[in-house]
């Protein structure tokens, strides 16, 4: 029994040796997420808008830049903004654009296409009566849009909205391979120098606590927009 809570003991304090460093890349992880949604959330409504357009270069466009970054792997991505486009920018304008701006704008260009498609989809599965009923009212496209559609739409997009909130939050792994110093790096150094995998338990409780909160506000949220249904719907 002395032998087990001495063992114990010794693994408690290895622990917390190791929480400080794992803990600092895991605040590198949920920036990097935050940052993805609150440039991707908003950039992939253009797009979705843009892929239904009547202006046909401007539809081709939209649907192009979906179809590249939803058909390419996004490890990919990220060598070839880090590889290639980065520092083509940094050599030829006076931006100094570091790893972590670098996988910034990767993860915020494939995930808005990710979100532009499933809004685009939301938006398609509104009754084409609500837009004739708000035209019969003379509300313009826009106010049809915004006003109706749309607050209707968030409703619909919300469940698939957050499964691709849980495989952002465990992508953001990915940056691990261009030196971002977020979770995953953190716990790699750790097993590297100690020898001990101790690290990856603990790495795999961050990332299923962080899942558990995105559930936990998904259903809220789902809730919270449950009253835009519309009775016969």
């Amino acid at each position: 029994m002395g032998t087990f809570f001495a063992e114990l003991s010794e693994t408690l304090a290895y622990v917390g040796e190791l929480m400080p460093a794992l803990l600092s890349g895991a605040l590198v992880t949920v920036e990097l997420f935050i940052l993805t949604l609150l440039f991707a959330l908003p950039l992939g409504l253009p797009f979705a808008l843009g892929s239904n357009s009547r202006i046909a270069p401007l539809r081709w466009l939209s649907k192009t830049y979906i179809w590249l970054f939803r058909g390419t792997p996004l490890m990919l991505q990220l060598f070839f903004f880090y590889f290639f486009l980065i520092p083509l920018i940094n050599r030829t304008t006076s931006l100094q654009i570091d790893e972590f701006a670098t996988a910034l704008i990767t993860f915020s260009l494939n995930y808005a296409a990710y979100f532009a498609e499933i809004y685009r989809g939301g938006i398609e599965s509104i009754d084409r009566g609500q837009y004739e009923a708000a035209k019969s009212l003379g509300l313009t496209k826009r106010q049809t849009m915004f006003g109706i559609i749309l607050p209707q739409t968030v409703k619909r997009v919300l469940p698939p909205i957050s499964n691709e909130a849980i495989t952002l939050i465990k992508d953001t792994a990915l940056v691990s391979v261009i030196s971002v110093g977020e979770l995953l790096k953190a716990t790699r150094g750790a097993v590297n120098r100690d020898v001990n995998p101790t690290a990856y338990l603990i790495a795999a409780l961050i990332y299923l606590f962080f899942t558990f909160l995105l559930t936990m506000l998904s259903r809220y949220l789902e809730k919270r927009y449950s009253k835009y249904d519309v009775k016969g719907d």
